[in-house]
């Protein structure tokens, strides 16, 4: 059974269709991307996956449930899933255990003691064990958003979401946050992501997603893609990173 089916979305901005007729399916330890140009319809998929846009045509079912239905709780529904975008967004007046704690013991009622338990756990996990009492302008661009990806782990959701997470980071640190993201992949952690490092790509993702314009003109597996992609349009794409040197 899926974790999450998409089934025929729609989203308009302004008349203008940035997401026509979208299908997807994820399976339970599944890892898919999203590839395709700027403006191709990737975030916006993301986001209405997370309810933070509502869809104007077509159902998202997240563990069965229509998570689109109007009446649906949308607190509830953002309980079971972790986003992180590409900027960190922390409280910067906040600890990084503090950030790491805030959503488990406001929004998941969790004993503080059992949260910073948790958390002291997850940084530790990705080697961030020395900086729990740091702030966030004390750390480095990569270790910010380690944080963030930490943060969208403590909360234990079903789907993580990512959305262009190195896209801020200087180069020499973007290995260490696509590190994380190869762990989580390694514990079957279920994820959905956007991102530009292609190589990365395609040696993570079990199922790729090429979209042009707002549409999913092509999707399989990671290696058939990259080698043999179907689509005149998925090949055009392909040959300009490979020129550009981003595969």
């Amino acid at each position: 059974m899926s974790l999450l089916t998409i089934d025929g979305i729609w989203k308009n901005f302004h008349g203008r269709g940035v997401l026509r007729g979208i299908d997807l399916e994820v399976r339970p330890h599944e890892v898919v991307s999203l590839i395709g140009a700027s403006g191709s319809g990737k975030s916006t998929l993301l986001r209405c996956v997370n309810l933070l846009e509502t869809v104007d045509d077509g159902v998202i079912l997240l563990d069965g449930e229509d998570i689109t239905d109007p009446r649906v709780n949308v607190d509830d529904v953002r309980k079971r899933l972790g986003i992180v975008f590409q900027a960190f967004n922390l409280f910067p007046h906040m600890t990084v255990l503090d950030n790491v704690t805030l959503a488990p013991r406001q929004v998941h009622r969790v004993a503080k003691g059992e949260a910073e338990e948790q958390a002291h756990g997850l940084l530790a996990r990705f080697g961030l064990a020395d900086k729990a009492r740091a702030y966030p302008d004390q750390l480095s661009g990569g270790q910010q958003q380690r944080v963030a990806i930490i943060r969208a782990l403590a909360t234990q959701p079903r789907l993580m979401l990512l959305d262009e997470v190195t896209s801020a980071l200087d180069p020499e640190l973007v290995l260490e946050v696509l590190g994380v993201i190869k762990e989580l992949k390694e514990s079957g952690m279920t994820m959905i992501l956007t991102t530009h490092e292609m190589g990365f790509c395609r040696d993570i993702s079990d199922t790729v997603c090429f979209l042009d314009g707002g549409v999913l003109l092509e999707k399989g597996p990671a290696e058939q893609i990259f080698t043999e992609p179907e689509n005149p349009r998925t090949r055009e794409f392909l040959r300009s990173v490979l020129k550009s040197g981003r595969l």
